[in-house]
């Protein structure tokens, strides 16, 4: 049987989650929404002190192992907190999120390196100032959704990587959708080794920042706007020979589609978090808005609207405690079951979303109201870490 009750530990942190979203993070983010310089927002003093609350708590290592430092919560647990942060705002969460993946990354896939731990997941779990956070970097200019493309040779990562005495010297740039790369004091990076081998002659590097690392302007984006996201730049960049993670090989598209795994359950989790968030908006809204004589919520044509976006909450919910599930109990989880999670809650965050602002009718598009917010995060959710489209065509062909 399946039992679906929270455990005492999962209810306070899911408590102390939702405080914190529903306090902190909610109007800060809406405040640096509102800035018109992008790169303002990332130099602002509430951006800063937002995060180094979310740090304080422990937001940013909730999934890496106790012994290094983090506080070792299950899938599922860490799932329950992303929906929470979701609620406050999809930036900040997004922010978080995307911070822990090379820490994450050690922590899982190079835990014999003590090294690596010491140097760079042991800071960041340290931290309690919100300034170390990290970034992953594997699209490119010309180099999108063909990252996927493992078997058609002649593609390839243009970011090139080459031996140099007892080290490697990296060249090359990535695209502008690198979540945090403005903020990062590390990179994971995917770089060709041997384009012979097209995608899978890539490895998986990590470059710490430093001179020759370059991150661009912050995009100015329509949604998502406090998630720092930048092209880097990497000119004749020395790093140590052991800075190999992941040498290139045919089990490439094993590690890249673990992390797309990974990645795809904590997405899904931010698009739950922020359907709730317009939910609980406009039904607050409709309740005591009255227009022919007695509160829009008893009119079907709201009501109805109402109860089908919590139908997708709920229904989105259980689809990614199922993948977080799996997750939990095997190894790098199930990407098809993610893939299906993250798609459906990120699909059904769109299309609600827009059903919240019409809700509200005229107010729903005025910035008095966030639901109008909620609605270009979520166009975001479903471009971000790649499309839902490509998510679904990987999906389709592990059927």
């Amino acid at each position: 049987m399946i039992d679906f009750t929270l455990t005492d530990e999962q209810r306070e942190l899911q408590s102390i989650a939702r405080r914190f979203a529903r306090e902190t993070i909610r109007p800060a983010e809406v405040e640096l929404d509102r800035l018109s310089d992008a790169d303002a927002i990332f130099e602002h003093e509430r951006f800063k002190e937002t995060l180094r609350q979310a740090y304080d708590l422990g937001f940013h290592k909730m999934a890496i192992k106790e012994e290094n430092g983090g506080l070792g919560l299950d899938p599922s647990t860490t799932g329950l907190i992303w929906e929470e942060l979701a609620m406050g705002g999809v930036g900040f969460a997004g922010t978080l999120l995307a911070g822990q993946v090379l820490p994450l990354f050690i922590d899982v896939l190079a835990s014999h390196r003590a090294d690596l731990i010491d140097a760079f997941v042991r800071p960041y779990c340290d931290d309690d100032t919100g300034t170390y956070t990290t970034a992953w970097g594997s699209s490119e200019p010309n180099i999108g959704s063909d990252g996927s493309n493992y078997y058609d040779k002649s593609i390839h990562h243009d970011t090139s990587i080459t031996r140099d005495g007892d080290g490697w010297v990296i060249d090359g740039a990535k695209s502008g959708f690198v979540s945090n790369a403005g903020l990062a004091k590390a990179h994971l990076v995917f770089a060709c080794v041997d384009p012979d081998q097209g995608i899978c002659g890539s490895g998986v590097f990590l470059v710490p920042a430093g001179p020759g690392v370059t991150a661009g302007k912050a995009l100015d984006k329509s949604g998502m706007r406090v998630l720092n996201q930048a092209d880097v730049h990497f000119d004749s960049v020395r790093i140590p020979s052991d800075y190999l993670l992941i040498p290139p090989s045919p089990n490439f598209p094993m590690i890249h589609n673990a992390i797309k795994t990974v990645g795809n359950v904590g997405v899904g989790y931010l698009a739950v978090g922020l359907m709730r968030a317009a939910y609980e908006e406009a039904l607050a809204y409709a309740k005591t808005r009255v227009q022919f004589g007695k509160p829009i919520l008893q009119h079907q044509a709201v009501g109805f609207k109402l109860f089908e976006c919590y139908q997708a909450i709920e229904a989105a919910r259980m689809l990614l405690w199922r993948a977080s599930n799996v997750l939990a109990k095997q190894m790098l989880g199930d990407l098809k079951l993610s893939a299906a999670a993250r798609v459906f809650a990120c699909n059904q965050a769109m299309r609600h979303t827009v059903e919240m602002v019409q809700v509200l009718g005229g107010y729903g598009i005025s910035r008095e109201y966030c639901v109008e917010k909620f609605m270009r995060d979520a166009k975001l959710l479903q471009i971000m870490d790649a499309t839902v489209e490509i998510m679904t065509n990987k999906a389709v062909a592990l059927m």
